[in-house]
């Protein structure tokens, strides 16, 4: 018997790497899942392959954009002394290829009983390949902790934004700006570098609140991120591009993070996005990106998951949808010839 997925992890758990095949990571009873094409936009695939780490309750991942996808996780430890909660990371350079040794980030808190309400972590790479990790501290301030030139760790910063929430979203442009959102009670806190490899600065909040954990963005015009969450107080999503009013698209997610991405669809540049309802079903849907003033019309998948599906384009230029279903398994939908956004039912890999 294989192992078992407890849930999909957090960010871009799918990746395409440099040499053009998918790899898939979810978080495990014992540590990482990971599962990775044989070959280019292929059918096969490898794993599940376990990667230990003892202890790990969270799991978020992101991809620079030199291809290294790096892995980053909340570690809570019991002992004799009672739970020991820090932040560990690992970086895989290469399809398929092991992943570095885990690395402990540490905690903000030196006092145990704090150190215990660290949130979830949300991390970031900065334009020179650079980790930044966004963590919500035990006080509800947003606290961040950069890596340097050489693989040593700044030390932690206290933006002393708060109340924050769980759910912190980050976009690196292709400038190499990071800018995140983190939600707070009724608003969303919006914080950004304005040079690469800058420190950051506080922006406008934006008077609407979301869902913790729901939001997720990417880069839809030069310099320019559009954020996609789950409001508070309707479950429908929205779409939001900082100075401009929030659009409403419909839907009712479930408390998971919407999936986005932006890809050629009949010739348009467009975007996709994807959401589990509450009834645990995929929702999906394109439009043309920044064109979300024009209406969205959302299509039930018929497939089921745990935690936030994810999307992907394989080395073919096809969207891909993965999802990790009930049984813990990993399950692969492809879009197919018919014109428009069509997925092929999902396959169990």
């Amino acid at each position: 018997m294989g192992h078992r997925a407890l849930r999909a992890a957090r960010g871009q758990w799918l990746v395409r790497g440099k040499d053009g095949r998918l790899t898939a990571y979810a978080l495990g009873a014992e540590g990482v899942l990971r599962w990775t094409e044989t070959r280019p936009a292929g059918t096969t695939w490898t794993g599940p392959e376990l990667l230990p780490v003892h202890g790990l309750t969270d799991l978020s991942v992101v991809q620079g954009q030199g291809g290294f996808v790096h892995l980053v996780g909340r570690r809570a430890v019991r002992g004799g002394s009672g739970e020991s909660v820090d932040l560990v990371s690992a970086t895989q350079f290469q399809s398929g290829r092991p992943t570095t040794k885990w690395h402990s980030l540490g905690n903000p808190h030196a006092e145990r009983e704090k150190a215990a309400r660290l949130g979830i972590p949300t991390p970031a790479v900065s334009a020179s390949g650079m980790v930044h990790v966004f963590v919500r501290n035990a006080d509800g301030s947003l606290v961040v902790r950069r890596e340097k030139v050489g693989g040593t760790w700044h030390a932690w910063q206290d933006f002393k934004a708060r109340p924050t929430r769980d759910g912190t979203a980050a976009v690196t442009t292709e400038a190499g700006h990071v800018s995140i959102l983190a939600p707070s009670d009724g608003a969303t806190l919006h914080l950004s570098q304005h040079e690469p490899e800058g420190g950051y600065q506080r922006d406008q909040d934006i008077p609407f609140g979301h869902t913790p954990g729901t939001a997720a963005g990417l880069e839809t015009a030069p310099g320019r991120a559009t954020y996609y969450w789950a409001d508070d107080a309707t479950g429908g999503i929205v779409a939001y591009r900082p100075g401009t009013w929030a659009i409403p698209l419909g839907g009712s997610s479930s408390p998971d993070p919407v999936a986005v991405l932006r890809a050629p669809l009949d010739g348009y540049d467009c975007t996709v996005l994807a959401y589990r309802a509450l009834d645990g079903q995929i929702m999906l849907t394109a439009c043309g990106t920044e064109n979300e003033g024009g209406g969205v019309w959302w299509s039930p998948t018929g497939e089921h998951c745990v935690g936030g599906p994810t999307l992907a384009c394989d080395a073919y230029g096809r969207v891909v949808l993965a999802l990790v279903d009930e049984n813990g398994a990993l399950r692969i939908a492809r879009q197919n010839r018919e014109p428009g956004l069509a997925l092929d039912p999902s396959v169990r890999v």
